[in-house]
C-alpha cells in the first residue's frame, strides 16, 4: 500500500454495514478542526528553533555581505566600526524585537514593520558608538550607505522567511502533529490553546474509558483506546504522544506509559490537575520542545542535521563511485533471468512509516516474496545465480543509496525489515516488546548490528532479540564518529563474513 493510499484511507469517513451490506449509518467527519489537509511523515517535520537558527545564520551572512558592499561604496568616508559591529547590532535588535517568532496571524507588513523597528534601534546604537570612535569625522554619509544596503537586504530576506514559514505551516512541515491520551480537563485546555494559536495539530484523542468519553473534544475526534492507538495507521505521521491523565492517578499513569513504550513515537507527559502556571507554561512549549520527556527519540536537531549532511555528502560520493558497478550488476541481473532489474519492497522506516526500499532483484520473479513471509535460507532455490553473488557480497543493497538521498533512509542505522516479516509462524515484531524502538531512527544501508555479526535473515526468536538489542544500543550511542567507524568497518566485515545466510 503506498503512502498516498494510506493517507486516503486514514482520511476516509468510516461506515458500518449490516449483514445485508447496506450502510447502517455514516460516521461524521473524523478529521477534526486541527487535522491538516495533507499529512506529512514525521521524518520531514522541521523544528521551529532549528528553522529560526538557520534564518539567523543567513541574516548574519547577508548583513556581512551588505556591510562589505557598503564599505566599498562609502570609500574614504567609511569607518570600519559600523561595518564590523553592524551585523552584530542588527542580530541583537532582531532578536529583541522577536523578529524570528513568525506569529501565525502576523501579516507580511506587520513582520517587516518589526524588522524596520529593530533596524532603527540597531542603527541608533551603532551611530552612538561609531561617532566618538571616528573623532571629528562625520559618520552620517557612510552610515547612510550602510543603512540603505543593510535594510534592503534584511527586508528581502525576511520577506522570503515569512513566505517560507507560511508555506511550511500550510504543508505541515512546521507544525507538529500530536495525539492526546486522556479526555481530561488538561486535554480540553490543550486543544483550546492549539485552536487559538494553531501551533500544533491535534489529530485525535485516545481514552481507555470510552464509556465516559465524549465522541470528540472541541471537534477533535476520540479515535479509540490505547490499544487502538498502538496499531493506528495515523501514527507514522505523529510527532508526539501527549499523556494528559490526572496527576493523582499514579497507577494509571504508569500503566499507560508502560503500554505505550512499545511505540517509536516520542511520549511526553502533561499532568492534569497541576497548578495553572505549570500547565500554561507546558502547553505554550508543546509545539517546539518536549514537556516531561517519557519515551521515544530525544530532540537533538543539531545531531540530526549533522547526520543528514553526512548522508548527503557521503551518499552522493558513494553513488558516483558505485555507478559503474551498479550498471554492470543491472545488466547481469537482466541477462541472468527474465524480469525487472530492481526489486521493490515495502519496509518500516522512521516512526513505523512504510517506505519503498529498492534492491537489485536476486530471486526469480515468480518466487519473489515482497512480505518476507519466508525468509531466505541456505541454498534457497528461489535465488538466481547472479542473486547468490550479489546477496553474499551485499551488492544487491546498492540501490538503497537512492533511498538515502531521498531522505527515507540513512547510511547508518537499523536495517529496515519488510512489513509483516515473519520468523517462523510468528510476525517478527511480536517477538520482542522493544521491536518498534529500532524505528526511532531512520533505517540504514549498514549498521551496528551488521558489523557485529547480525546480518541476513532473523529466522529464530533469539536472532530477532539480538538484532533488536544491537539496534537499540546503536540508537543510544549514535554519533557522527560512530557512523564513520561503522561505514569504514562495513566492507571488511562483509568480506570476512562467511557464515551469514544471504
Amino acid at each position: 500500500m503506498s503512502s498516498v493510499n494510506l493517507l486516503r484511507e486514514t482520511q476516509a469517513p468510516e461506515t458500518t454495514e449490516h449483514a445485508t451490506g447496506a450502510p447502517s449509518r455514516k460516521a461524521t467527519d473524523r478529521r477534526g478542526p486541527l487535522r491538516p489537509g495533507q499529512l506529512t511523515p514525521a521524518r520531514v517535520r522541521l523544528q521551529g528553533r532549528t528553522v529560526s537558527l538557520a534564518f539567523q545564520a543567513v541574516d548574519v551572512a547577508g548583513c556581512c555581505a551588505a556591510a562589505a558592499a557598503a564599505y566599498r561604496v562609502a570609500g574614504d568616508h567609511a569607518h570600519w566600526t559600523m561595518f564590523v559591529a553592524g551585523p552584530l547590532f542588527l542580530l541583537a535588535g532582531l532578536s529583541l524585537a522577536k523578529a524570528y517568532g513568525f506569529k501565525r496571524r502576523e501579516t507580511l507588513a506587520a513582520h517587516l514593520g518589526r524588522v524596520v523597528a529593530a533596524f532603527a534601534g540597531a542603527a541608533l546604537g551603532l551611530s552612538l558608538i561609531a561617532g566618538p570612535l571616528m573623532g571629528l569625522a562625520s559618520p552620517i554619509g557612510s552610515l547612510a550607505v550602510w543603512a540603505a544596503v543593510s535594510l534592503a537586504t534584511l527586508c528581502a530576506l525576511h520577506a522570503l522567511w515569512w513566505f517560507s514559514i507560511r508555506r511550511g505551516r500550510a504543508n505541515g512541515r512546521l507544525t507538529p502533529n500530536i495525539v492526546v491520551v486522556g479526555a481530561t480537563g488538561a486535554a480540553h485546555r490543550l486543544i483550546a490553546a492549539a485552536l487559538l494559536s494553531r501551533d500544533a495539530n491535534v489529530l485525535g484523542v485516545f481514552e481507555d474509558r470510552l464509556g465516559r468519553a465524549p465522541p470528540d473534544l472541541q471537534g477533535v475526534p476520540v479515535l479509540g483506546d490505547t490499544a487502538a492507538l498502538v496499531d493506528h495507521r495515523i501514527m507514522p505521521y505523529v510527532d508526539r504522544i501527549v499523556i494528559t491523565v490526572p496527576s493523582k492517578a499514579r497507577a494509571r499513569v504508569r500503566e499507560v506509559i508502560e503500554r505505550l513504550r512499545v511505540l517509536p513515537n516520542e511520549i511526553v507527559l502533561l499532568l492534569d490537575g497541576e497548578d495553572a502556571g505549570y500547565e500554561d507554561a507546558a502547553i505554550s512549549r508543546l509545539a517546539d520542545v518536549p514537556l516531561e520527556h517519557i519515551s521515544g527519540p530525544p530532540t537533538d536537531q543539531a545531531r540530526a542535521a549533522l547526520k543528514r549532511a553526512q548522508d548527503l555528502v557521503v551518499g552522493a560520493l558513494a553513488l558516483v563511485v558505485a555507478a559503474p558497478v551498479m550498471a554492470a550488476i543491472a545488466l547481469a541481473v537482466r541477462l541472468d533471468s527474465p524480469g525487472p532489474m530492481l526489486f521493490r519492497q515495502r519496509r518500516h522506516g522512521f516512526n513505523n512509516e512504510e517506505i519503498v526500499v529498492w534492491k537489485f532483484r536476486s530471486m526469480r520473479v515468480e518466487a519473489a516474496d515482497a512480505r518476507a513471509v519466508r525468509q531466505v535460507s541456505a541454498n534457497d532455490d528461489r535465488v538466481t545465480r547472479v542473486g547468490r553473488f550479489i546477496r553474499r557480497t551485499s551488492l544487491d543493497e546498492l540501490p538503497q543509496i537512492l533511498n538515502v538521498l531521498k531522505g527515507e533512509m540513512s547510511l547508518v542505522g537499523p536495517r529496515p525489515h519488510a512489513v509483516g516479516m515473519r520468523t517462523g509462524d510468528v510476525e517478527s515484531a511480536r517477538l520482542v516488546a522493544e521491536y518498534a524502538h529500532r524505528h526511532r531512527m531512520k533505517p540504514g544501508v549498514t549498521g551496528w548490528a551488521a558489523i557485529n555479526g547480525s546480518r541476513g535473515p532473523v529466522d529464530t526468536p533469539e536472532a530477532v532479540r539480538r538484532r533488536v538489542a544491537l539496534d537499540v544500543e546503536y540508537i543510544e550511542r549514535q554519533s557522527f564518529w560512530l557512523d564513520l567507524y561503522i561505514i569504514a568497518m562495513t566492507l571488511p566485515c562483509l568480506a570476512g563474513d562467511r557464515k551469514a545466510v544471504r
